[in-house]
């Protein structure tokens, strides 16, 4: 019979030798699937999803728990070469969420393989001193299996990387050995997180993700990635719904005209569709209402860095 830990101290010593928690970075290159990876690594969504390129602005941590251990599961933005401030931001962001974790995962869409973007990553990890980092090979679903292996080897020879993962995130096939390889290697200690804590992004920052999620799907390439979702009021409603104000923010008059489309029938579509999804993941319902502004120097205020954590000065 294990004996009880009998103080406060013991009790946490207890804490420490039977649980573990580590911090693992997810990097990549645009669009390698990290976001969806995450998601399926924690269970549900916490971070938005598009098959457009440079769709996560900030760092956003999901937290997933396998036996006794913790993993907090950090998401950043795509890793590319930046060439105005916003996108600057971001990718300082991804470096910050590398420097900070215990672990670095790197995803490779395989079916582009190591690209340019992806060798600078590689490159910088080995200059920063990164050693043993695990590749995930995404997206295996749509490769050969020579070409993977090619792939593979081709990554090997870097020296970076401990362990290499193929896996195809949206299908969730091979998430798990992936998962069960990270819990293995987090230190241990007590968690850093509640149990049914799943993400540490707050809940009006959330919502506003959600929205700006569908800005992407439903207007497909007609507007730029500038579009801002800000969430001006979250009111708690006595039959358990809630209201939720979001203001979509643009640069310009030609791209409100998109947003709101032919007689308001876009901004309709993103509100019904947001909607749905906020009150599918809240499990109550939700009465979204949106407005659209115009703000031409929308990303030189600093106002909007900072509501995501952003270095406006990176």
């Amino acid at each position: 019979m294990t004996e009880e830990p009998n103080t406060i101290a013991e009790s946490m010593n207890h804490a420490r030798d039977t649980t573990r928690c580590g911090f693992v970075a997810v990097l990549g290159a645009p669009n390698a699937g990290k976001s969806t990876l995450v998601n399926a690594m924690v269970g549900t969504k916490v971070t938005i999803v598009s098959p457009k390129v440079q769709t996560t602005r900030t760092r956003v941590r999901g937290v997933a728990l396998q036996g006794s251990a913790q993993i907090v599961f950090i998401d950043t933005p795509g890793i590319f070469t930046p060439k105005r401030r916003l996108e600057r931001s971001m990718v300082a962001a991804a470096w910050d969420g590398a420097a900070d974790a215990d672990q670095v995962v790197l995803v490779v869409d395989a079916h582009r393989g190591l690209d340019d973007d992806t060798r600078a990553i590689i490159d910088r990890l080995r200059e920063s001193g990164h050693a043993r980092c695990v590749l995930v090979l995404n997206k295996v679903d749509l490769v050969r299996r020579e070409t993977l292996l090619a792939l593979a080897a081709e990554a090997d020879a870097t020296g970076l990387f401990g362990a290499v993962f193929m896996i195809s995130a949206l299908k969730e096939d091979g998430t798990a050995d992936l998962l069960t390889h990270l819990a293995r290697a987090a230190a241990p200690g007590p968690w850093m997180y509640p149990e049914d804590e799943i993400s540490d992004l707050p809940q009006r920052l959330w919502a506003a993700e959600m929205t700006r999620e569908q800005i992407f799907r439903q207007l497909h390439q007609e507007l730029p990635y500038a579009a801002h979702v800000e969430t001006e009021a979250w009111q708690e409603r006595a039959d358990g719904s809630v209201r939720i104000d979001q203001v979509i923010h643009v640069q310009r008059d030609s791209q409100r005209a998109i947003v709101l489309g032919k007689g308001g029938s876009k901004v309709r579509a993103i509100s019904t569709k947001a909607r749905q999804e906020m009150a599918t993941l809240l499990e109550r319902p939700v009465h979204l209402f949106l407005h659209v502004k115009v703000h031409e120097k929308l990303w030189d205020d600093r106002r909007h860095y900072a509501e995501w954590g952003l270095d406006f000065d990176a």
